[in-house]
């Protein structure tokens, strides 16, 4: 008896913590649906207006005019005039070649000239000599012709070792390598001590007030650019092309504004890509040729609406958003999932919607983690 009591106990027990846990969940529940009916969620009416879209492109930039610096000399850099990022001026020295076969051209040179003084000295005096001899023909005229041949050849020799001296003067001038344009020095891979020849690139001179940007485009990417474009020809195309932007390497924004000049007419067969160059200026020398960066081509959409991100979610690779409808039965509002096309914006946080909504329409722009289809809602 006493068995049967405690069993029926233990029962009575355990049906009431049955009770109140389902009497406690009942309740959270309740006060979560009573919590979200009193939420109040802030809404956008949909009006149609102007949006700014940025295409970006990988750029790499280049100067103006990018000028190699090679020796015309073989050689041992006996100095270095400069160091790396220097501005320098055209005709400054940069290096100076210490080139021991220039040195021994020049005196060969010089060596070479005075022989050919001698001979042409004399060759005229031996022609001076048998020429009056030959008037009065005590020696025959075939051999005063030899003699003005001899002397002939005597001048073209002389003139050959005038011009291979100035030739070797040349030469050994070219000891002392100087800039050929105005612009700032590159690297310097190459020190005092080093030899060199007439094919080492000793450093690279960038004339950078205007600085290009490379970047490339596939033909489709071009044409849809193109598409949008006023004008009957290319050239016409190219010079209505808006103001473009270079985003640098260190994440910044260059301050100066950049112009599209020029498209390639050629097409790269293995990549299918067609090469364009922006020029931004660069009056402070703030580009550097062989840098890297981005730039960013503005488009215009007119007749879109911006909305924020927030206010839409991913669903199957689709982006939806809640669009507020009113209840005819009560006048009360209620949520529709609908899906939409969106262009995200330069900003990161806004999109531009291509199609889904209406003007006139309302959409619920924050909260949506909490929402459902079909649910009835208060709106501000």
């Amino acid at each position: 008896m006493n068995h049967t009591i405690k069993n029926y106990s233990c029962f009575f027990s355990a049906a009431l913590l049955v009770m109140l846990f389902t009497t406690a969940c009942g309740n959270k529940s309740k006060n979560n649906a009573t919590a979200l009916s009193a939420r109040v969620y802030p809404v956008q009416e949909m009006t149609k207006q102007t949006a700014i879209l940025e295409s970006v492109f990988p750029v790499t930039l280049r100067g103006e005019e990018d000028a190699e610096i090679k020796p015309r000399v073989n050689g041992y850099i006996d100095k270095v005039y400069i160091e790396e990022g220097t501005v320098v001026k055209k005709g400054q020295p940069l290096f100076s070649i210490n080139s021991p076969m220039s040195e021994q051209d020049l005196a060969s040179a010089k060596s070479a000239l005075e022989r050919a003084n001698s001979s042409l000295n004399t060759a005229r005096l031996n022609v001076e000599r048998i020429r009056p001899l030959a008037e009065k023909n005590i020696v025959s005229g075939v051999q005063l012709q030899t003699y003005e041949n001899a002397y002939s050849a005597a001048q073209a020799a002389h003139e050959e070792a005038r011009v291979a001296l100035r030739a070797a003067q040349a030469t050994s001038g070219w000891t002392t390598v100087t800039s050929p344009i105005d612009g700032i020095v590159g690297s310097i891979p190459y020190r005092s001590g080093n030899m060199v020849t007439n094919a080492t690139t000793l450093t690279t001179i960038s004339k950078t007030q205007t600085t290009y940007a490379y970047f490339s485009l596939n033909e489709r990417a071009l044409a849809s650019l193109l598409e949008t474009l006023e004008g009957d020809t290319q050239t016409e195309k190219i010079n209505n092309i808006p103001e473009v932007s270079l985003l640098l390497a260190n994440g910044t924004t260059y301050p100066e504004k950049g112009k599209i000049t020029a498209i390639s007419g050629i097409v790269n067969s293995q990549t299918g890509a067609i090469s364009l160059r922006a020029n931004f200026p660069n009056k402070n020398g703030t580009l550097r040729s062989g840098a890297s960066g981005r730039i960013a081509i503005p488009r215009e959409l007119n007749d879109v609406f911006v909305i924020p991100q927030k206010a839409t979610f991913t669903q199957q690779d689709k982006v939806v958003l809640y669009k507020v409808v009113k209840d005819a039965a009560n006048e009360s509002d209620s949520t529709v999932q609908t899906i939409i096309s969106v262009l995200p914006l330069p900003d990161g946080k806004h999109y531009a919607v291509t199609s889904g909504l209406s003007e006139g329409e309302r959409i619920v722009v924050d909260g949506i983690a909490t929402l459902g289809n079909a649910r009835k809602i208060k709106t501000q």
